[in-house]
């Protein structure tokens, strides 16, 4: 009898051993495989982080792709240079513009990048970095239209949905015929083809355009509209220590000179006395504010202009 009862504990306390040890294993594989939270565990060590960021690729100059479907632009540019500065290993990919914020809060990227204003709306729903770039918004239509900003009532506006633009639009004149689109490009299409009249847009994108062939006939209407809304920032899920490290860079390539050269590259100059000189001498009707500087977004275009005149 005593035999026996010592034989039956001893195989159940084997049993219990043997069942702690595989609990024990598929709790470390359970954390060894989540997604989620991979990007913190690297935010908090000193291992190189590995992070997934996505795009719009159809908004140039910000991130648009070349004839090689290669990613390229200033957004582009910038996270290349704060993942250097941050010594991070970092992969950007294209995503659709409704697609973002859902992606990114589904955890199938650490953070998205893509000319994104920083609004209460979606403040409730991600988490912004510092801002990168400020901008406003313009009305485009075609030269010799009359058609103005005041005078929308009952005409077809294009603008890509879930912008500023078209918020703006919904806002403001929602007695407009308003068209909303998938893509910047796609607004371009109709616009040109006739099927709408105006078309609403971010001013460093929209002058962008006009400087294509597509846009060669058409022009600003009127005078930049400047919302509460125009600062732009890379958006992470809530509490994501990501959110730090970004703002760390961002504010380390301000001061060593990297964010100004990018900058600079793309939209002419970042220094507040280059854009007030230009205002001055009136070869731009305004200046798009960028960070703490301002940046004359039509430098390009009057530089070009002054270069042709005088080769002529």
């Amino acid at each position: 009898m005593t035999i026996s009862m010592t034989s039956s504990m001893t195989k159940k306390a084997l049993w219990l051993a043997s069942l702690s040890a595989a609990m024990l294993m598929l709790a470390g594989c359970n954390n060894s495989s989540a997604p989620a939270d991979s990007a913190e565990v690297d935010a908090a060590s000193d291992t190189p982080l590995n992070i997934k960021i996505a795009t719009e690729s159809s908004y140039k100059p910000f991130s648009y792709t070349d004839a090689d479907g290669k990613l390229i632009g200033y957004e582009i540019e910038l996270v290349d240079a704060l993942c250097a500065q941050m010594k991070a290993e970092c992969e950007v990919i294209s995503q659709d513009w409704d697609g973002l914020i859902p992606g990114l809060n589904a955890q199938k990227f650490d953070a998205t990048i893509a000319g994104m204003s920083i609004t209460p709306e979606r403040k409730e729903v991600v988490e912004f970095s510092d801002p990168y770039f400020h901008s406003g918004i313009i009305l485009i239509g075609k030269k010799g239209d009359d058609i103005s900003v005041e005078g929308l009532e009952g005409q077809p506006v294009a603008s890509q949905r879930s912008t500023v633009a078209s918020q703006y639009l919904q806002d403001e004149h929602d007695n407009a015929d308003i068209k909303l689109y998938d893509t910047q490009d796609n607004a371009y299409l109709d616009l040109t083809s006739g099927r709408v009249r105006a078309m609403m847009s971010d001013k460093v994108t929209g002058i962008d355009w006009l400087k294509t062939e597509a846009g060669k006939d058409y022009e600003v209407k009127g005078q930049e509209i400047s919302t509460n809304d125009d600062a732009m920032g890379i958006a992470f899920r809530k509490g994501d220590p990501l959110v730090a490290k970004f703002n760390a860079a961002l504010a380390e390539l301000k001061a060593n000179g990297t964010y100004d050269q990018i900058t600079g590259s793309y939209f002419g100059t970042s220094t507040t006395a280059a854009a007030q000189k230009a205002t001055a001498t009136g070869s731009v009707e305004q200046v798009v504010v960028v960070d703490e500087g301002n940046v004359d977004a039509n430098a390009m275009i009057a530089e070009e202009e002054q270069t042709e005149a005088a080769t002529n």
